[in-house]
């Protein structure tokens, strides 16, 4: 892969520069859909993988030989770097992330902190180095955001009302930035040690966000995803994606807190989404990956939907979720072909 040439369209598109295909990756692009990562995880965890720089590299790039996809993501999980801040966490097949040292008190928030990552997480800059070696399209980095990673935290694990998280927030608002503003230093600084191994992009990932409403967003997050983009941006130079799922109503918030591309769930429509974020940033998305486990037909049809109303330089086509764990390899093989093959907009015919 290394000796032929260097495919940036991914970053081009980031930059809203003219490119000559459109670039295309998934959220999830390695995982469960896969028969060759399901074999190398039949005996080990995925933070097990994450540990190991020649496994986590080799189920990086799977994605990237298989689907032709014009970047690879970092494989490993938003809580990674929660560990070495202070809060073990494990992933439970089925359950997902739990700790059993949650986060609710002044005691708690006090025990975090932010470690030297390249001291404390080697292996994950040691595998972007491999990475860096094998890959002829950009390597993206990433980490969860402070307000998801905040609901893990308190709730100690996944939650479908988030109560605790609302009782902090709203009962104890002080307490509730100082450990906004604690998640916010440390994102910072993970995001930069990916930055200084190697990742050329860097996404941050606020999945639970859209729960919360426009108001609540503005007084309660956007303060704090404000200074962790304006930190991040003045220790690196590289593209910012900033997502959340569920946010349409947010997305002029999510512009004002920052990032070079905003990506788009499958619940707005990408012209009148990009018009709301008047035109200043790339967008991605954002076909439904529920799609994905339909009919070629239907999944061609919402497809090109989606690629009419491209009209400008700037757009990364992804999903507007994490892959599917019962998708096909070959409906992926097909999508990616789909976008390859339809032509961009160049910057004069904008």
């Amino acid at each position: 892969m290394a000796a032929t040439p260097f495919n940036d369209t991914f970053l081009r598109a980031c930059r809203k520069q003219a490119v000559p295909r459109l670039p295309v990756w998934y959220m999830r692009q390695a995982g469960r859909y896969q028969p060759e990562y399901r074999a190398i995880k039949a005996n080990r965890s995925l933070l097990d993988i994450v540990a190991s720089p020649e496994l986590c590299t080799e189920v990086t790039l799977l994605p990237v030989q298989q689907l032709g996809v014009d970047a690879a993501i970092l494989f490993s999980d938003i809580i990674t770097p929660l560990g070495p801040m202070g809060v073990p966490f494990e992933i439970r097949d089925g359950v997902g992330p739990r700790t059993e040292t949650p986060v609710r008190t002044a005691a708690d928030i006090a025990r975090l902190h932010t470690p030297d990552f390249t001291t404390v997480l080697p292996h994950v800059g040691e595998t972007i180095r491999l990475l860096r070696q094998a890959l002829n399209v950009p390597l993206i980095g990433f980490c969860g955001a402070p307000f998801t990673l905040a609901c893990y935290l308190v709730e100690g694990g996944p939650s479908k009302h988030y109560a605790r998280v609302r009782g902090l927030m709203y009962g104890e608002t002080a307490l509730w930035h100082r450990l906004m503003e604690t998640l916010t230093a440390g994102m910072a600084a993970y995001l930069a040690f990916q930055a200084q191994s190697g990742a050329q992009a860097l996404q941050v990932f606020d999945s639970w966000v859209g729960q919360l409403t426009r108001a609540d967003y503005d007084m309660f997050v956007l303060p704090h995803m404000q200074a962790l983009f304006t930190e991040v941006q003045r220790l690196t130079n590289v593209p910012l994606l900033h997502f959340g799922v569920d946010t349409g109503h947010l997305l002029e918030s999510l512009r004002a807190a920052g990032g070079n591309v905003i990506g788009l769930d499958w619940r707005v429509e990408v012209a009148s989404a990009w018009w709301r974020l008047n035109y200043e940033v790339a967008v991605q998305g954002n076909l439904d990956p529920g799609l994905l486990l339909g009919p070629w037909d239907l999944i061609d049809t919402r497809a090109r939907r989606i690629l009419a109303q491209v009209d400008r330089p700037g757009f990364i086509f992804n999903l507007g979720h994490g892959v599917l764990p019962q998708t096909p390899v070959e409906i992926l093989q097909r999508l990616t072909r789909l976008v390859h093959e339809h032509a961009p907009i160049t910057p004069a015919a904008a």
